[in-house]
């Protein structure tokens, strides 16, 4: 990662970084409208990486195609992982998102905090940072389009380096 991390914030300070998703509906628009949503929490400038289409991971079968996308963006001193998740699950209701039913799903929008600042959490509503995110290409890519030099707290190596060693059989594309 950059020594200067966004908006000239450290990058072990303050910085969260937001995976989106959707295979339902209009996900190009989910995930567009998401990138809104999430950028007005905090009133502050976000990165954004393109959209990607990418293959489903651990769904049911025959499921569709998702769109996804990264977010990075400074959060305030007062704020919480906890209350940030809350925020994003909030974001997710009203784009339609219902939980609870079969595990990975088709959903309309899926919001995960893969990084919060150096932050680590290991309780029953929050793992930081995400358990697999470090293991999918679905979150890689968009990342390292953004920050391929970014390592969260446990991590073996950086995101770019992590992309590389992965196998190629679930693809990401970028869009644009």
């Amino acid at each position: 990662m950059s020594p200067t991390g966004i908006h000239g914030l450290s990058p072990t300070e303050r910085m969260a970084i937001v995976a989106v998703g959707s295979n339902l509906g209009d996900s190009k628009a989910a995930v567009l409208n998401a990138f809104d949503a999430v950028e007005s929490l905090f009133d502050r400038p976000c990165l954004k990486s393109s959209l990607w289409e990418t293959t489903p991971v651990d769904c049911p079968p025959n499921s569709p195609q998702f769109i996804n996308a990264i977010v990075v963006l400074e959060v305030p001193e007062s704020e919480t992982p906890e209350a940030m998740l809350a925020k994003l699950q909030r974001i997710e209701s009203d784009a339609g998102r219902r939980r609870g039913g079969i595990t990975n799903e088709a959903r309309s929008l899926d919001l995960d905090l893969i990084a919060f600042a150096e932050e680590i959490r290991n309780g029953p509503a929050l793992v930081l940072p995400h358990p697999r995110a470090h293991l999918r290409r679905f979150v890689l890519a968009p990342l390292v389009e953004l920050l391929p030099g970014f390592r969260a707290p446990g991590w073996p190596d950086t995101a770019a380096n992590l992309l590389a060693k992965l196998p190629s059989q679930d693809k990401a594309l970028r869009l644009d």
